[in-house]
């Protein structure tokens, strides 16, 4: 990919940012924009002996159990001390919810949410408890409009 962003002149640049905007508009242009900036985001997972940087754009849920918390990723879990309150403070606050009391969820990874049920685009379910169900629905329509 920095080969190509080398190879073009700011003609080029400036051509494709028009076609863009033509065919996606400026609405468009912030939303890959936004989905850009949240692919760099990292979230910092430490323990006592240990420190992991995680992709926010791979984690999928937090669950705890106690004061465990339980990170679901795409490719992984990890586990820390903690509260689900401080997790939320330290995650984007467009992309995460909380859909029960001991269950945070990404808006980005949710395909379907049906009764109490949220699926999640690699299959799983979670638990929605209706205490959050009305406000983890309209965050999950905003994200899609």
């Amino acid at each position: 990919m920095n080969e190509i962003v080398d190879i073009l002149s700011d003609k080029d640049v400036e051509a494709l940012l028009s076609d863009f905007l033509k065919h996606h508009g400026k609405r468009g242009l912030i939303k890959a924009l936004q989905s850009y900036s949240d692919l760099q985001q990292e979230y910092i997972c430490k323990t006592k002996t240990s420190i992991s940087k995680i992709k926010v754009d791979d984690i999928l849920y937090l669950k705890i159990q106690g004061h465990t918390i339980t990170i679901h990723t795409t490719f992984s879990t990890y586990q820390k001390y903690g509260s689900l309150n401080g997790e939320l403070n330290a995650l984007p606050r467009n992309q995460f919810i909380r859909c029960s009391k001991n269950c945070v969820v990404s808006l980005k990874k949710i395909r379907d949410i049906c009764y109490n049920d949220i699926t999640l685009f690699n299959n799983t379910k979670i638990h929605m408890s209706r205490n959050y169900a009305q406000q983890v629905m309209i965050a999950f329509l905003a994200l899609s409009v």
